[in-house]
């Protein structure tokens, strides 16, 4: 995600990093140039047949808008949603890790406690991991909080942070087993996985369900016509400044187009997605520091402006 501190004008005027103009600027730069050639051409030329007035444009741009609008409110609400489930998450693994160290009572009550933390925070990245598609890349990273006999267990699961939850209720049924748990704490700790459940579920229906593919097709379609005959339409009005006037109207609308794609998954690196590498590790130090440890990771900062 990218982080900018001076957010009002002209602060981001001029920011490229990460902006919609870092990914059309070679299309608006290609349309400019295409008008330039048309307005050449009608200077030249009688090219008075080609001219096309502006109704058609004005009653295209009107629809356009309204399509660019409803697709970029779609993909905002997937980016909202997403982070309104990340923000839950944080909430429920420090109440987990709370009411593992407090509920869980007796001798021998500590050693299970803390591995219920542990594994609590190892969920988390191993949910980072799953919905960036890292597992391979990055599972061994989950040995600090797991022991390597259960991340070898879990290196065969097909859902690995579904396979954590799992351990983590085989866990306190044995502590219920061993009289460390009272019977009316147990709804509690489930009551607390099942939330953990349906997070992970509506991140992943988010993950797995993109923006219908027929809509954003025809959205780039009639960006891209409109666009290209633009010059056409208003070379008899703007004259010389038909590039110019091309490419502000380019810049509007493929801006917009890029904006949506840009937010549609919120869940990978690109620089306004969200910062889930920042929130796993403040999730770990939080509860890292309830179970008594000191070593904790530095806080994740921006670098280049750009928060992971």
């Amino acid at each position: 995600m990218l982080v900018h501190h001076r957010r009002g004008f002209p602060g981001p005027l001029f920011l490229i990093k990460g902006s919609a103009l870092s990914d059309i600027w070679m299309w608006v730069a290609g349309i400019a140039l295409f008008g330039e050639l048309v307005t050449t051409l009608h200077r030249e030329f009688d090219l008075s047949f080609l001219n096309l007035t502006t109704l058609p444009f004005t009653l295209i741009g009107l629809a356009l808008s309204i399509f660019l609008g409803f697709r970029n409110n779609a993909c905002y609400d997937r980016w909202w949603e997403a982070r309104k489930l990340w923000g839950r998450l944080i909430n429920t693994s420090r109440s987990s890790a709370r009411q593992a160290l407090t509920l869980i009572r007796g001798e021998g009550s500590d050693e299970v406690a803390i591995r219920w933390v542990e594994l609590q925070i190892a969920y988390v990245h191993a949910l980072r991991f799953r919905l960036r598609q890292q597992r391979e890349a990055r599972i061994h990273e989950l040995e600090p909080f797991t022991g390597e006999e259960t991340l070898d267990e879990l290196k065969s699961e097909r859902n690995v942070p579904i396979g954590i939850l799992h351990r983590m209720a085989l866990l306190h049924r044995d502590a219920m087993d061993r009289g460390l748990l009272h019977a009316y704490h147990l709804p509690v700790l489930e009551g607390t996985l099942t939330t953990l459940t349906d997070i992970q579920g509506g991140c992943e229906r988010i993950k797995n369900t993109p923006v219908p593919l027929s809509y954003t097709e025809l959205t780039h379609r009639i960006v891209a016509i409109y666009v290209a005959l633009l010059p056409l339409g208003i070379v008899t009005t703007t004259g010389e400044l038909t590039p110019i006037v091309v490419a502000m109207v380019a810049f509007c609308f493929l801006g917009l187009d890029a904006v949506g794609t840009q937010i549609e998954d919120p869940f990978e690196e690109d620089p306004n997605d969200l910062p889930l590498h920042q929130i796993s590790v403040m999730i770990e130090n939080d509860l890292r520091q309830r179970i008594g440890a000191t070593d904790l990771r530095p806080d994740v900062k921006p670098v280049d402006g750009l928060l992971l």
